[in-house]
């Protein structure tokens, strides 16, 4: 059986499925391995590094595609590579079966197996397969070194001779595992950082890493059972919005990575808010993607309202691709050996298995 992952739009992704050290690892589980030429060449990785582990270089998408088993990407592939698929062959990603289920549906109903991994569901045996959580982690730190190289004054508190420098103040808007890796990554670097989510259980993630838990007097906890931000009531988002506006008076940074999955991102920053912000704070979205949690946002533009710039990426890990590969591919690696039957020596639909009966696309 082989397993085979064509190039990405560069423009868009730079990321990769397959690194040569996770090649090994398929190998040993009995899998070929094939690539397009100079697939990972932009992360400085040539193809003599992936050869050197067992890989096979075919020279374009459409020899990887016909040999291939199971095509493993980032996210879906161009309509025209997708007309390519075959009969029983599996596609492996990051698919946003909510915005591209016209698509997907075209595919399966070719006996083709798509299965998209932000759907995995959050249960132990997952979580070394767990793709949102690996990149967010990244992502969540990322935003907090950008915005703070946007920011004019200095992060931690400094006492000097000439006088004491108070320190940063920051706000993360939503305490998953973005924002609790943008909290860990503030207090390291000195900031007194405050944190707001819907869902209660949060408050003890967010004080265990130092910040200070702002939450609605008398709200209800919004957290579905997969552990995710259910859509808050009119009731919660009014007196959230007060909460807010009176905190955001004294705030330097704002990180935003409040999301609802398979929705838009909800507003959460308004125009008001941020024109009682401080000169020179700075709003990082990095729900802009999606809509954005600042009412402001706008995908790849940096927006200066009355001194306050609010910025958020079409992609923030692009700016780390390496990393990011590193541990896409590790989960990746993981979703595969749990779908590979070894015994056959084939892959292996079990929907009884309840981490591919949850990331099947139906």
């Amino acid at each position: 059986m082989i397993i085979g992952s064509i190039s990405e739009n560069l423009e868009l992704e730079k990321r990769v499925s397959i690194t040569p050290e996770i090649v090994r690892k398929y190998k040993n589980l009995g899998l070929e391995v094939h690539i397009k030429k100079n697939y990972a060449l932009h992360l400085g990785l040539s193809d003599k590094d992936f050869e050197n582990e067992g890989a096979t270089i075919l020279l374009n998408n459409d020899e990887v595609i016909s040999n291939s088993d199971a095509i493993i990407q980032l996210n879906i592939p161009s309509d025209e590579n997708l007309k390519k698929l075959k009969k029983n062959q599996n596609l492996i990603g990051v698919l946003n079966p909510f915005l591209n289920e016209k698509k997907l549906k075209e595919i399966t109903s070719k006996n083709i197996n798509c299965f998209s991994l932000e759907l995995l569901p959050r249960i132990t045996r997952a979580q070394s397969m767990d793709i949102l959580s690996s990149q967010a982690n990244l992502a969540g730190y990322k935003a907090v070194v950008d915005s703070f190289a946007y920011f004019k004054k200095a992060i931690p508190m400094m006492m000097t001779a000439a006088g004491t420098i108070t320190a940063a103040k920051v706000l993360v808007v939503g305490a998953g595992v973005a924002g609790l890796q943008a909290i860990a990554t503030a207090k390291r670097m000195g900031a007194v950082v405050f944190a707001t989510d819907v869902r209660l259980a949060s408050k003890e993630q967010v004080e265990s890493l130092g910040g200070k838990f702002l939450s609605v007097e008398g709200s209800e906890n919004l957290e579905t059972e997969g552990g995710y931000a259910r859509e808050a009531s009119e009731d919660f988002k009014k007196k959230q919005e007060e909460l807010l506006k009176k905190t955001l008076e004294k705030i330097d940074i704002v990180i935003c990575t409040a999301l609802i999955p398979g929705k838009k991102a909800p507003i959460i920053i308004k125009k008001d808010m941020i024109n009682n912000m401080q000169t020179g704070s700075v709003i990082y979205d990095l729900a802009a993607s999606q809509g954005g949690n600042s009412e402001l946002s706008k995908v790849n533009e940096i927006i200066d309202s009355n001194g306050v710039k609010i910025m958020g990426e079409t992609n923030i890990l692009n700016k780390l691709p390496v990393s990011a590969s590193n541990l896409y591919a590790k989960n990746m690696f993981n979703f595969i050996n749990n779908l590979f039957d070894k015994d056959k020596k084939k892959f292996e639909i079990n929907l009884e298995d309840e981490i591919i009966e949850k990331t099947i696309v139906k």
